[in-house]
């Protein structure tokens, strides 16, 4: 029987996430349209740069490298996407669509957490 830790599982899973949402980012059409209509400056170069962030440091995580390095960002990642996609939602649609809009962000943001107050128990040599 495998025994991986459950920290283990978190690296794989966490970056298989990011792993996935940057690469998508870079390769769908689909995603320029969505930050244009976000009010960001220059959308384009913010999707890109939100793209390779997300698939560097979800590679570090996957990897369990330079962790301390790869969480904060995908966690002013995380906070912005809900804050920019996902809170609006309450305005428009109600407390439950943004409850299940958010969902999947509010699971990652958590295991990111999770990550962050790990590598923080960590002291190094």
């Amino acid at each position: 029987m495998i025994n991986i830790s459950t920290t283990k599982w978190i690296c794989y899973a966490t970056g298989y996430v990011f792993i996935i949402s940057g690469l998508i980012k870079l390769i769908s059409a689909d995603f320029k349209v969505t930050f244009m209509n976000l009010g960001l400056p220059f959308p384009e170069l913010t999707l890109f740069l939100v793209a390779i962030v997300e698939l560097g440091c979800g590679m570090l995580i996957a990897g369990r490298m330079y962790m301390r390095l790869a969480v904060p960002p995908l966690i002013l990642i995380m906070l912005s996407a809900i804050f920019l996609t996902k809170l609006p939602v309450i305005g428009t649609e109600g407390l439950l669509a943004f409850a299940f809009n958010a969902r999947l962000d509010i699971v990652v943001f958590i295991l990111l957490l999770i990550l962050w107050q790990h590598t923080r128990k960590i002291t190094l040599p």
